[in-house]
């Protein structure tokens, strides 16, 4: 394939037309999940606010949406972590250094990390859920003095499907930030947390009344992460959450990821829980 041409800029571009780009390395983090660190073709670097997401092409296969997982404080460095579920998702896993995917983005809202000056931040992750949230924690880090306690909690099915191992072991080491992890289950050589990751919240440290709570996992798992915070004192309008649900054009054209009066794509997909309790108990939605 040619060298990609010179990248127009973002307010230039056509909204659905993919820029192609080179993937750089391909990261294996579980059995099923990979991370991508891909080359954005042009002198400027490409910038993005943590929570927002991209639509990535396989080309002749199609294209879906991935959060971008990558630090905002250092855009020269674009980063997607994949997860292998259906066509596109699997050949996006198996690009290789060198190969060419499309990309189009930045898109969507993101965490409201100027919101919690002086306050404690809580990041509660689910399995993948801690690939969009990632961005989150890299920022507060990056600006540790502008925020009170720092806690992550992160659960996955298995200590073989927790991402991002090294990064955690670096987390976990530094003195500025709470980092408790659980999984669902495990065997003998398991020396840490067997539980759901709700349960980490009766442990962490954090002031409640003041709090600004970021989750993202199963839609089952932020249901009952949001009670647990409401029960350590976090209102909903201190609870903010990502809704990856049905996107496919990014645009809010297409109708797949309407939930109530919102386009996920388009109004989300970061929304402050208070804006969805009509709708998340709607069954239909």
């Amino acid at each position: 394939m040619p060298e990609p041409a010179e990248v127009p800029a973002l307010a230039d571009r056509e909204p659905m037309t993919p820029v192609a780009c080179r993937v750089l390395e391909n990261k294996t983090e579980t059995g099923d999940t990979v991370t991508l660190f891909v080359d954005w073709p042009d002198s400027d670097p490409f910038e993005f606010k943590a929570g927002q997401f991209n639509m990535l092409y396989a080309f002749g296969i199609g294209e879906v949406p991935v959060s971008i997982s990558g630090d905002p404080t250092r855009p020269g460095v674009l980063m997607h972590t994949v997860r292998q579920v259906g066509k596109v998702s699997s050949a996006l896993a198996g690009a290789r250094p060198g190969s060419m995917i499309g990309l189009r983005g930045p898109y969507g809202s993101h965490w409201p990390l100027d919101e919690p000056r002086g306050n404690d931040v809580v990041i509660v992750a689910g399995g993948v859920g801690i690939a969009p949230l990632r961005p989150a924690l890299c920022q507060v880090l990056a600006d540790r003095e502008r925020y009170g306690r720092v806690v992550l909690l992160y659960g996955a099915r298995t200590p073989g499907d927790l991402l991002f191992r090294d990064e955690l072991a670096l987390w976990r080491g530094r003195f500025d930030v709470e980092v408790l992890v659980t999984v669902d289950s495990a065997m003998a050589d398991w020396r840490g947390t067997v539980g759901v990751v709700t349960g980490l919240l009766k442990r962490a440290t954090f002031d409640g009344a003041t709090a600004v709570g970021l989750v993202v996992g199963p839609e089952i798992m932020m249901r009952f992460a949001i009670g647990a915070l409401g029960e350590r004192g976090l209102t909903p309008e201190r609870i903010y959450m990502s809704m990856e649900r049905n996107m496919r054009c990014a645009v809010g054209t297409c109708g797949h990821c309407q939930l109530g009066p919102w386009f996920v794509c388009r109004d989300g997909p970061v929304f402050r829980y208070d804006q969805l309790v009509p709708w998340l108990r709607v069954r239909e939605f």
